[in-house]
């Protein structure tokens, strides 16, 4: 299942891979006729090959059935020849001098019929009675074993009137073959001299047939010098052939291809073995052609799948990852190439496509940037106003209610709060400056409330050179006085603390005073949260805002803009109890490196 998994992906995976199977499959076709082919040729070539060998054995063996039908008929006249049969008749059990004479004239006469015919090779005559064999080759020798006498007198009364072919190999009493005894090394055909006489003794007539003679006639039908050709009796024994070995002849030879024929009248049995290689020769030649094609084609095959590929699949791989690089954000990624055709005109499209991508991105991040810069400086300039028309209210009932000199000290404390305020243009200032700017701001609403609450700064001395943005804990001052201590005569308390945690400047405006009800808290965290949530949007007091979140929402969105993501702002408050806002800034935009940071820790512990 793996193993299937793994395949399905890779075909799935790679283009090249199902080009390359398509192009294979496109030659499957071709490949399997073409080896059917020469499949098919090879047999129709053996077929034929078997056919004509068959034809030229079957005219050998009608050959070999006329040299042994000429052999038995000179067998059967050298039997009853008038001349020779009496030689045999008259000498006795002990060969007399005239005798053997008489013997010598057979030996003579028996020579003279070889002369004649290059068939027989060699005339044997076996006198029972003085158990002596006369041989053309060999003379005359007596035959001791009385053993081997009777065998040949059972032999002579098996064959009767006919006749019987013999091996030299033939076994016979005594462990001894046929050729030991009569001297002969080919085939022989015996029978009965004077085999028409019903009261014939039992002497034996044995024709040896030349083996050189019985090849020559064979070897004329072989194809080749490689081949082999064998000649059996209708028994199975080898009469001739190549090399003789009765073994080599007898098994199957691995690579040879064998044919055979049987004469029709004895029944002699002749087999030729012929090399596949001479006989496939010029086929095997064509299927060396046609492997060698089909390797070319599917050569060819990977070669014009890999070409097409580079030319097609390539440029379109390349412009996927360039699509899924642009889509992660890598607008630098360039496609080079130096084509000149349709995929190179897609690629400088893509190439164009991706500069100006970041080119839009660039140029809508700048104008994000001055469009929040903007939306600062606005959120800023409406801060001024309000505090303006809320100080010349203070002086106004301060005015009324006290003499010149406690109205002095407060536009004395107005005059310096502004002069900080306006401070070369800066946005921000170190924590330090920020706490004595407001407490100008603070000691003049002491002033207005005649002094009705007191004013704690908790500053933490790591964080007092940290920079903070302009004016953002006075709002919150503001909204305390306005809302929290508002109506108190004494008593009031008011808290400003600074402190280091987990990497953050954690700022914070508490008081004592009314409180803040349930409902109302949770309007006040609901406009913070869409604040925090849309910095972008710009807080308004226009139709249908609540001008009590205004310092709130300006405070809030300015810390959403300047510090970004990581800054947050929270409202903690309970009715009749105080009320605490606390703001938290990343450090890494406080205007404090590293090891100011461990530093301020360090002083904070």
């Amino acid at each position: 299942m793996k193993i299937w998994h793994w395949i399905h992906s890779r075909y799935h995976g790679s283009t090249q891979l199902r080009l390359t199977i398509y192009f294979l499959l496109v030659l499957l076709p071709l490949v399997l006729v073409s080896l059917y082919a020469n499949a098919r040729s090879e047999e129709i070539v053996l077929q034929q090959s078997i056919r004509r060998t068959e034809s030229s054995l079957g005219a050998v063996t009608n050959s070999i059935d006329t040299v042994l039908q000429n052999v038995e008929e000179l067998s059967r006249l050298v039997a009853t020849d008038k001349n020779l049969v009496p030689i045999l008749n008259e000498a006795g059990t002990v060969l007399s001098p005239q005798a053997i004479y008489r013997f010598s004239e057979l030996i003579g006469k028996l020579w003279s019929v070889t002369a004649i015919t290059r068939t027989v090779s060699e005339i044997s005559v076996y006198h029972a009675d003085s158990g002596t064999i006369v041989s053309t080759q060999s003379g005359a020798r007596k035959v001791e074993d009385e053993s081997q006498r009777a065998w040949l007198q059972r032999l002579a009364a098996d064959i009767g009137s006919g006749t019987k072919y013999l091996l030299p190999e033939d076994g016979i009493h005594g462990g001894r073959s046929f050729g030991d005894l009569t001297g002969t090394d080919s085939v022989s055909l015996v029978r009965v001299m004077d085999s028409y006489s019903s009261r014939r003794p039992p002497n034996l007539l044995i024709v040896t047939l030349s083996r050189s003679r019985l090849y020559s006639i064979m070897e004329s039908v072989l194809p080749s010098r490689d081949s082999r050709i064998f000649l059996y009796t209708k028994n199975g024994g080898l009469v001739a052939g190549t090399g003789m070995e009765r073994e080599a002849a007898e098994a199957a030879v691995p690579g040879r291809i064998e044919a055979r024929a049987v004469s029709p009248h004895f029944g002699w049995t002749l087999l030729m073995q012929q090399p596949e290689a001479e006989l496939y020769g010029e086929t095997r030649q064509i299927r060396h052609f046609t492997n060698l094609i089909i390797a070319l084609s599917i050569l060819l095959s990977v070669l014009i799948s890999w070409g097409i590929y580079s030319r097609i699949a390539w440029p379109l791989k390349r412009l996927s990852d360039g699509m899924r690089e642009l889509s992660g954000g890598n607008y630098d990624l360039q496609l080079h190439h130096n084509r000149s055709d349709e995929f190179g005109f897609v690629m400088n499209l893509y190439n164009r496509m991706a500069r100006d991508q970041k080119h839009l991105i660039e140029d809508y991040y700048e104008q994000q940037l001055r469009l929040s810069h903007t939306e600062l400086k606005f959120l800023q300039s409406q801060i001024n106003p309000h505090f303006l028309y809320n100080t010349l209210d203070s002086i106004y009932w301060s005015a009324k209610n006290y003499d010149a000199e406690e109205i002095s000290e407060m536009v004395l404390n107005l005059s310096r709060f502004f002069r900080l305020s306006l401070n070369k243009g800066r946005d921000a200032f170190s924590l330090e400056e920020t706490v004595e700017h407001l407490h100008y701001y603070v000691r003049v609403q002491q002033l207005r409330y005649l002094n009705s609450f007191t004013v704690l700064y908790r500053i933490d001395p790591g964080t007092e050179r940290l920079t903070v943005l302009k004016l953002l804990l006075q709002p919150l001052v503001e909204n305390a006085l306005q809302h929290g201590l508002k109506g108190r005569k004494q008593g009031g308390e008011l808290t400003v603390g600074s402190t280091l945690e987990d990497g953050r400047l954690i700022l914070s405006v508490t008081d004592n005073g009314l409180g803040i009800a349930e409902d109302r808290l949770h309007r006040i965290r609901g406009e913070l949260g869409r604040i925090m949530d849309q910095p972008s949007r710009p807080p308004s007091s226009g139709e249908g805002d609540n001008p009590e979140f205004f310092g709130l929402r300006n405070v809030c969105a300015r810390v959403r803009m300047f510090y970004g993501p990581e800054a947050s702002m929270r409202v903690d408050s309970a009715e009749g109890t105080g009320t605490s806002v606390t703001i938290l800034l990343p450090l890494d935009k406080c205007g404090i490196d590293a090891s100011g940071l461990q530093a301020a820790e360090r002083t904070a512990v």
